[in-house]
């Protein structure tokens, strides 16, 4: 990357702080969706980076555990301006949720009647808009050619057979074979696009500490319910992949089965999440509040949310300066052009299960998310303003059924 590029793409922390906090005051609909907000605001909008450099961050993302939405915030924040600028992503992106779960949890009220159910529902609706915008814009960009366009088919074909996180990395590792054996290269040459100021050192470091944790914590578990609690979330947030509702069922294993949270509150919690903006991840936040026995409240949220959160930054952190390097190699260019169709199949096969199949139950609910769609690509209407009209289209439909 030469000087005249390093300045282009310099940023500052508050810069990203601010379009970091209007995506998490504004980003609903889970982390696929997450992930075409970021590509408009970030990629479209405001051009801190190319579409085939943003699908190059997503494909690594879904290849490690952790938070996928968030891991990509994070790496977009230290893109433009460093390690304080991924710090202001993360905390600007995860601290609007986590402050509204910490109120639920700590005033124990909770979305009901036609109106908050509604609410809910627009909130699904808006998402296959979200997510059919984004697999739209990908696709143009990233699935030029029959042949991407037929590795993207094969990769839903691949979540069809073998759904889950184990066919996500089926299909990327598909696509970015089937890459290098199609042996194209892009017209402009990659490398340098997405510069890192992470060392090897440091990447080592970062690798060191999430074995280190992840090995040691169950030992220190024993000493006191606090760190208990960090070894729980911890290790939930070591072994999923794809980030989301993936680590619900290991959330509820760690704080259920234990009886640190009761089955209702769970359920209650979990449904609260999926009506605020932001990462899923800071259903920790509301788990770690009501935890029983202590600690709870403000310190067992923090404790919580931190701990899920860590693991995949960790990993994050100790593969960037080797990707870099991987992606400006003329094969892995070829393989990482493969992976990127594949990853626009992964988003397609989205679009449909969990996103359609969840929020759409009939012709009303298709004509809101349609007229979501249409108000975001023609009208090129604000996401903000297109989800507060889906929610209000969705106490509409909820007051008409």
């Amino acid at each position: 990357m030469n000087r005249s590029d390093k300045v282009s793409n310099a940023g500052t922390p508050s810069e990203v702080f601010g379009a970091f906090l209007k995506l998490g005051l504004t980003s609903f609909g889970g982390p696929i969706a997450h992930l075409g907000y970021f590509r408009d605001e970030l990629v479209t909008r405001r051009r801190w980076l190319s579409d085939a450099a943003y699908a190059d961050l997503v494909a690594l993302c879904q290849f490690m555990p952790g938070p996928a939405s968030s891991q990509v915030g994070f790496a977009l924040g230290m893109i433009r301006a460093g390690w304080l600028g991924a710090l202001a992503a993360f905390v600007a992106f995860t601290l609007p949720s986590a402050l509204i779960l910490l109120v639920f949890a700590l005033t124990a009220t909770t979305v009901s009647g036609p109106i908050g159910t509604g609410v809910l529902h627009g909130l699904k609706i808006v998402a296959v808009a979200i997510v059919a915008q984004a697999v739209w814009g990908m696709a143009r960009s990233l699935c030029p050619d029959r042949e991407r366009a037929t590795v993207a088919v094969v990769a839903v074909a691949m979540l069809a057979i073998l759904p889950g996180a184990v066919g996500m990395v089926g299909a990327i590792i598909m696509g970015a074979v089937a890459g290098m054996m199609l042996g194209r290269r892009p017209a402009n040459p990659v490398g340098g696009h997405i510069t890192m100021p992470v060392t090897k050192g440091q990447a080592g470091i970062a690798l060191a500490a999430f074995a280190v944790l992840l090995l040691g914590l169950p030992l220190l578990a024993g000493l006191s319910q606090g760190w208990a609690v960090v070894d729980s979330f911890y290790r939930a947030g070591s072994l999923v992949f794809g980030g989301g509702h993936v680590v619900l069922p290991l959330l509820q294993a760690e704080v259920v089965a234990p009886g640190w949270v009761t089955s209702d509150q769970f359920l209650a919690g979990y449904g609260a999440a999926q009506a605020v903006p932001g990462p899923l991840f800071t259903f920790a936040t509301y788990l770690g509040a009501i935890l029983k026995p202590e600690p709870n409240g403000v310190l067992g949220a923090t404790l919580a949310l931190l701990a899920l959160f860590l693991p995949g930054f960790l990993l994050l952190i100790g593969v960037l300066p080797f990707w870099d390097g991987f992606r400006a190699r003329p094969q892995a260019q070829s393989a990482m052009q493969g992976a990127n169709a594949a990853v626009v199949g992964i988003l397609g096969a989205a679009l449909y299960s969990p996103v359609f199949t969840s929020a759409i139950g009939n012709m009303r609910d298709f004509t809101l998310a349609l007229a979501c769609f249409v108000a975001l690509m023609a009208w090129k209407a604000s996401p903000w303003l297109v989800v507060l009209l889906a929610a209000l289209g969705g106490i509409v439909l909820t007051l008409l059924s």
